[in-house]
């Protein structure tokens, strides 16, 4: 594992707990800035800038707890953010235990996503597992609660793992599982019936996916 506490990274001076005042244009900025910190790094250590990325992502939500979001820009920003860290992370070869250790950080700072900032990281679990065995593993340890929550019994519960159950039965290419899970929704939204939509265009089934979306 990389020694964090060897590295100074700029960012992190930047990203501490409500760092930010209530505009969004400074956060936007220093994610900007950092993302390219990040990038730059992973020219030549991927490992330290996978390890970089992940200390990022732990730092967001606590840094902008008292910025507006009100006019989606931040969100925006913080979207587009995840999209350019979840493939660091994933990229260096690591051994389990290492890739591991980040996904442990990473799913305790989901779970502490208070505003919330970072949920679109759940969307990517599955690639952030990287191999089939590691999202099988995460599938089968949030697939109890998952199941519980979106089915018909449910009353108002909610689960920051949802997604991320998903995105993991997606990764470990369990698509069956995955359509039944998403059928069982007890309500018929997108955001849930995409994985649906995903699993059978990853079966070779575009007509049928297509049918499923209108559904």
């Amino acid at each position: 594992m990389v020694g964090r506490s060897f590295h100074k990274w700029a960012f992190a001076s930047h990203f501490r707990r409500q760092a930010f005042g209530w505009r969004s244009a400074l956060p936007i900025q220093g994610l900007k800035e950092a993302g390219t910190e990040i990038k730059r790094t992973a020219r030549t250590d991927p490992l330290l800038a996978a390890d970089g990325a992940v200390l990022l992502l732990e730092k967001l939500s606590p840094a902008l707890e008292q910025v507006d979001s009100s006019s989606g820009a931040l969100g925006s920003a913080v979207n587009r953010a995840i999209d350019v860290l979840v493939p660091i992370i994933a990229a260096p070869d690591v051994t389990e235990s290492v890739r591991e250790a980040w996904l442990e950080r990473l799913f305790d700072t989901l779970q502490e996503d208070r505003i919330p900032y970072i949920e679109h990281l759940g969307d990517l679990w599955g690639q952030l597992c990287v191999t089939p065995s590691i999202a099988s593993a995460w599938a089968e340890r949030l697939l109890g609660t998952t199941t519980r929550v979106l089915g018909p019994d449910a009353h108002g519960e909610f689960f920051t793992g949802t997604t991320a159950c998903l995105s993991a039965l997606y990764g470990a290419q369990r698509y069956e599982e995955l359509i039944r899970l998403a059928d069982s929704a007890r309500f018929n939204w997108w955001h849930y019936r995409r994985w649906g939509v995903d699993a059978l265009m990853a079966q070779g089934q575009p007509a049928e996916a297509l049918r499923y979306a209108q559904a």
